[in-house]
């Protein structure tokens, strides 16, 4: 019975340390490029040994790739799609056979916007996004984005 009792508790400590793993953190920030033109910029700082991965993955792969969901604004026109600044890395696992594009330590993601007219207004929106290490990968990840565009 104890043993029953122990192995729960061991396993039910090992999911909460999962799930508390956060081995991403994101800032995001929004600079003036031009008239009524802003350039967005969502940061991701990677814990090390983990990775995050592109928005565009190759055929074979099955990691979940980050993807961000802008919420309508009558002020704000979003300007061709979001661009990744850094050194993607280009990971293919010979035990699974599958490839990765992915990024490790930081990468920046950047929006092009046009305001409709000159307001205060926000960007509002969610990047979902998974991560992994060698040994691991975590469950999806949703984050809210909110930024100011004056």
């Amino acid at each position: 019975m104890r043993k029953g009792i122990l192995s729960a508790v061991i396993l039910m400590n090992g999911l909460i340390a999962t799930a508390q793993l956060n081995p991403v953190t994101w800032s995001f920030s929004a600079n003036k490029i031009g008239e009524k033109r802003y350039e967005v910029k969502m940061i991701a700082t990677i814990q090390n040994k983990w990775h995050l991965y592109s928005q565009s993955q190759p055929e074979d792969a099955i990691a979940i790739p980050t993807t961000f969901k802008f919420n309508a604004n009558p002020l704000l026109v979003l300007d061709g799609k979001v661009k990744e600044v850094g050194k993607m890395e280009k990971f293919y696992d010979k035990t699974l056979g599958v490839s990765a594009n992915q990024y490790s330590n930081t990468v920046t993601f950047v929006q092009k916007v046009k305001l409709k007219a000159s307001a205060k207004t926000k960007l509002n929106g969610n990047v979902e996004y998974q991560t992994c290490d060698d040994e691991k990968c975590l469950p999806p990840k949703t984050v809210n984005i909110s930024i100011e565009i004056k």
